[in-house]
């Protein structure tokens, strides 16, 4: 067993924010430990004690690294794939337990992020988070303007009807239609579906925005670790 240490340090080491900012989130009745309301005397142990914010376990004792990876085309979204394909986890050179956040389908390419914190990995998830993703669309098929007022007010799904996206057309013929959509959701082929729905076949698809994260500089197939404002900007 580990010395036990305040509350808002722990919370500020794996990457909460300030020590300041942890102090109110614990006052305003956030944290639990072990499964009780925590107090801002209170302190935990690292290896023993069960920390959640908001519902979400948090990561003390781990070193946290977090890489955002401009995914390319043909790679599985997972760790390890039960039929040797290629997964996104063969892209990345770095060593210890990594994971990748959410899913992108194997022909769909752009932002992905890659950590170990779980917290953080939950809370980019999460849809009461509301965490907006933005991708740039090549479809096959002519948009009328009846399928464009569709998506932006939502499209009904077997799981149900999606929350209105923010469309941009960027370019449109008979043939074709260059979009770019902002959602907050993370359903399964969701932008594929969507243009489905309203008689479009997607051609390409790039996550181009996660959040505060875009993929200016970081070329198809690389990736590169996540800054300190970026992490910040994830986590609050």
């Amino acid at each position: 067993m580990s010395q036990p240490e305040r509350l808002q340090k722990v919370l500020a080491a794996a990457g909460l924010g300030s020590r300041r900012k942890c102090e109110e989130m614990i006052e305003a009745g956030r944290v639990e430990i072990n499964g009780q309301m925590s107090g801002l005397g209170d302190r935990v142990d690292v290896e023993e004690d069960k920390v959640e914010v908001d519902g979400i376990q948090v990561d003390l004792n781990i070193e946290k690294e977090y890489f955002l990876l401009n995914k390319p085309a043909g790679f599985i979204t997972t760790v390890k794939d039960s039929r040797g394909r290629p997964t996104v986890m063969d892209l990345i050179k770095e060593e210890g337990r990594l994971f990748p956040v959410g899913r992108l389908d194997k022909d769909t390419r752009g932002i992905l992020v890659i950590t170990n914190d779980g917290y953080l990995a939950q809370k980019m998830m999460h849809p009461s988070h509301g965490m907006e993703k933005t991708y740039l669309v090549q479809a096959k098929g002519s948009l009328s303007n009846q399928g464009l007022q569709k998506l932006r007010k939502g499209i009904r799904l077997e799981e149900g009807k999606t929350q209105p996206a923010r469309v941009r057309v960027l370019r449109q013929s008979e043939e074709r239609a260059l979009l770019e959509i902002t959602i907050h959701e993370g359903k399964k082929r969701q932008i594929r579906r969507m243009l489905a729905a309203i008689d479009l076949a997607v051609l390409d698809l790039i996550r181009t925005k996660v959040g505060p994260l875009t993929l200016h500089g970081v070329e198809e197939g690389t990736y590169r670790p996540l800054t300190s404002a970026e992490i910040k900007r994830l986590l609050t």
